[in-house]
């Protein structure tokens, strides 16, 4: 199949986790060539700070090299900036005139720094804070020159300060605000964070707004409205930044803030998507790297066709100087609907406090002791609930055994900006005796980027560390045929392109040639579902509809009437009877799943039985869904609609596979469902129809509708995410535990999203049947 050319303005990191997701979800679709207006290859741009505070080197936040794009086949053109998107040919033109046409476009081009428009603002000795050029220009200054004043006291422009400090400057900072980190701080830890940084040197000049810069060719000095002045060689304006949208307005895209776009990221062009700091989605322009990481999985996932929706993200502060601890997220000024919590320790430099409205945290701010910010990111995030005799409990220090760190499931990311699990850095740490955070970071990318997830990863290691810690290093891989895990198989199958066993078995250098009872089916099984046009199952006998069979181990046949909703009418059940005696076939046997099965047909008697029978058939695996079940009850409903919706489900659902066997059964009858074992049950009630999951015979509603048409939808919506998404022999409770039932319910609750999975069953339906017919003639 030819390649879709992907085009990506922008060589930033928004656009290349965006690229590297797509290449992990399936490398095989897209030629993709990027341009950078910069002449290096993709670079960390928050870890500018740390270089200029020599904590690390230029290299080392070099995130992709040269030999990553040759290795990918990704064509790069740095230093050379598209200047123009021709939307109705679909190609874009650079400022080396080069060409270049496009099926999907993706636009990151980040955003600018917002320079002040002040007179003397164009002189030497002027500059921003964004880029390579602009660090190494700053490391030059500092050489020659020692007066340094940065406007701006939020993030970048601290980390700016600090960093011409240790180059030797002295630095003062200019802010408009009375108060440092004015969105991010509330007034007490502001004052602790001024007067630490007071303490290593900096000074600040707070509630100034600047008039000038003064001087002749270069700068030398800033005038103040207020009448006084200070003396300045270098001026670094901090003061925020604006999305890159130029190129996006004179293309005719929406645009508010930033490029408008929806829940997959995509434009008002359905060909033209947007990412990172240049998008804006509901209204928001997101600046830290975390959301835009964010949007990179799901962007990757909707160029790929998976299911994914952007519903935006949890903001939070962390500042990268060295020696302070600070943390802040959510809301952080009181107001008459809130309520907080304080924890402040003069002595030893501390202050904490969470912000509620009622029972939700809703906000909270950490200086000098971030250990929490873990646990409090996770309960505000979640909107989880909080009663008043809690909320005092959530600033107390925990026993390490039953910290954030130590309590998180192990399948839960520690770093979702690289997607690094709890798992995986207990591995690494366990069988590489690592001890420190900067030893997590260099094996596992954890905390690599934001930086923000280092307060867990030192929680993580402390109760490793700790008499505590009893967990092994587990045995991850797929079986022992094999040292790769399930999901390295899945991805390494859909990367090579890998469509038979045997193929699997070459690239991926199988230790066994003929597999074994582990890896065989499950092998089967993804690639039938990646690739539905290879499917061959050998033990499924099949003409038609009416005509088909399960062939056995002792080469007779099996075939079970097709009876939707469990009802057989009584002609039919009459001819059935009279062809039992005709052919000698001794018994018929009554399934659980409330059908008939005929077994022991010898071939020669296959045909002439199907023909005389003339019913539909039931065509199935061990991992298909077999029937809807409709139990017997002693209560005296009518069951019609059951009836009716079973058999709909039933015939939507015949010959597609499953992960695992699913046992569905459908009720009127609060008390007799309590009687039954069942994966799901939809249960009838006066007023609505409700979907219910049970374990351990506990029971959990997962959706409600008044209609028996929309559980119809819900419930294949359901099966079909289930198919998608669940591991080959994951029940499905196990599923559900693994993904989330809040998040399987937003899913059934997006209209657009179950539609398109209804329609993906309907299609991959449609492809079995029609596989079967052509490749299982006799």
């Amino acid at each position: 199949m030819k390649k879709q050319k992907l085009v990506l303005i922008g060589n930033g990191m928004a656009g290349l986790k965006t690229i590297e997701h797509l290449l992990q979800e399936n490398a095989s679709l897209y030629d993709i060539t990027i341009f950078g207006s910069e002449p290096y290859t993709n670079y960390s741009r928050i870890m500018l700070s740390s270089v200029l505070q020599g904590d690390t080197t230029f290299d080392d936040i070099t995130i992709h090299d040269w030999k990553w794009y040759e290795e990918n086949e990704i064509t790069l053109y740095p230093n050379e900036t598209v200047l123009e998107i021709n939307r109705k040919e679909q190609f874009v033109l650079t400022d080396k005139n080069r060409k270049e046409y496009y099926d999907r476009l993706i636009i990151a081009t980040g955003s600018n720094p917002f320079i002040l428009p002040l007179p003397g603002a164009n002189k030497e000795g002027v500059m921003a804070f964004r880029t390579i050029d602009d660090c190494k220009k700053m490391i030059k200054t500092s050489k020659t020159y020692k007066k340094a004043a940065v406007i701006g006291g939020g993030l970048l422009g601290l980390e700016a300060a600090r960093g011409l400090l240790n180059l030797g400057m002295e630095v003062d900072v200019i802010h408009l605000a009375d108060q440092l980190l004015n969105n991010q701080l509330d007034q007490t830890a502001g004052i602790m964070l001024k007067e630490e940084l007071e303490a290593q040197g900096m000074q600040f000049l707070l509630g100034k707004d600047t008039a000038e810069i003064y001087g002749d060719a270069r700068a030398e000095g800033l005038l103040f409205k207020d009448g006084t002045s200070i003396e300045a060689d270098l001026v670094v304006m901090a003061v925020g930044i604006k999305p890159n949208i130029s190129l996006a307005k004179e293309t005719g895209l929406e645009i508010n803030r930033g490029i408008v776009v929806d829940q997959y990221l995509r434009t008002n062009d359905a060909h033209i998507f947007a990412v990172g700091e240049c998008a804006e989605h509901n209204g928001i322009v997101y600046g830290l790297v975390k959301p835009l990481y964010e949007q990179a999985d799901i962007l990757a996932k909707q160029l790929t066709k998976k299911e994914g929706i952007y519903q935006g993200s949890t903001v939070y502060t962390q500042l990268k100087i060295s020696g302070i601890d600070l943390f802040s997220v959510g809301q952080i000024k009181d107001t008459e609907q809130t309520k907080s919590i304080y924890g402040y320790d003069e002595i030893n430099g501390t202050y904490q406090k969470v912000l509620f409205e009622q029972d939700k945290a809703v906000g909270a701010v950490l200086y000098g002791d971030t250990s929490l910010s873990g646990s409090l990111l996770d309960i505000i995030r979640k909107r989880k609930y909080v009663p008043d005799h809690q909320k005092n409990s959530l600033l107390q220090p925990v026993n390490i055994n039953e910290s954030y760190a130590a309590t998180l499931p192990r399948n839960e990311n520690i770093c979702t900006c690289n997607s690094v699990s709890k798992s995986c850095i207990i591995e690494q740490v366990v069988s590489k005796d690592l001890q420190t955070v900067e030893d997590v970071k260099s094996c596992t990318k954890a905390s690599s980027s934001c930086g923000g997830c280092k307060p867990v990863v030192q929680e993580l290691l402390d109760y490793i560390h700790s008499d505590y810690f009893h967990e092994t290093v587990q045995d991850n891989r797929f079986c022992t045929c094999t040292t790769h895990t399930e999901d390295e198989i899945v991805s390494e199958i859909q990367h090579k392109n890998l469509t038979s066993i045997s193929m699997i078995f070459q690239e991926l250098a199988w230790n066994n040639a003929t597999g074994c009872s582990t890896c065989l089916p499950a092998l089967n099984y993804y690639l039938e579902m990646i690739y539905p046009d290879n499917f061959l199952n050998n033990q499924i006998f099949y003409l038609d509809p009416k005509t088909n069979a399960i062939l056995e181990t002792d080469g007779s046949y099996t075939i079970i009437p097709q009876t939707y909703g469990g009802i057989i009418h009584t002609e039919d059940f009459h001819q059935i009877s009279k062809l039992l005696r005709h052919y000698q076939l001794d018994n018929i046997y009554i399934t659980s799943e409330q059908r008939l099965k005929i077994r022991h047909i010898p071939e020669e008697h296959l045909l002439p039985l199907c023909r005389e029978l003339n019913m539909l058939l039931h065509s199935y695996t061990n991992y298909s869904l077999k029937s809807i079940a409709i139990p017997e009850s002693r209560c005296d409903c009518n069951k019609q609609q059951q009836i009716n919706l079973a058999t709909q489900l039933e015939k939507q659902t015949e010959f597609v596979n499953l992960p695992y066997e699913l046992t569905i059964k459908l009720f009127c009858c609060r008390e007799e469902m309590d009687r039954h074992y069942f994966d799901l049950a939809i249960l009838q009630t006066k007023n609505s129809w409700d979907l219910i999951t049970q374990k351990d015979m506990h029971q959990q509603i997962m959706y409600a509708t008044d209609t028996a048409e929309e559980m119809t939808l819900i419930l294949l919506a359901l099966i079909q995410y289930y198919r998608q998404s669940g591991n080959f022999q994951e029940n499905l409770l196990q599923w559900i535990e693994r993904a989330g039932p809040v998040h399987i319910r937003e899913v059934l609750l997006n209209r657009e999203f179950h539609e398109m999975l209804c329609s993906n069953l309907q299609h991959d339906q449609t492809k079995r049947k029609q596989l079967l017919g052509r490749n299982l003639q006799p």
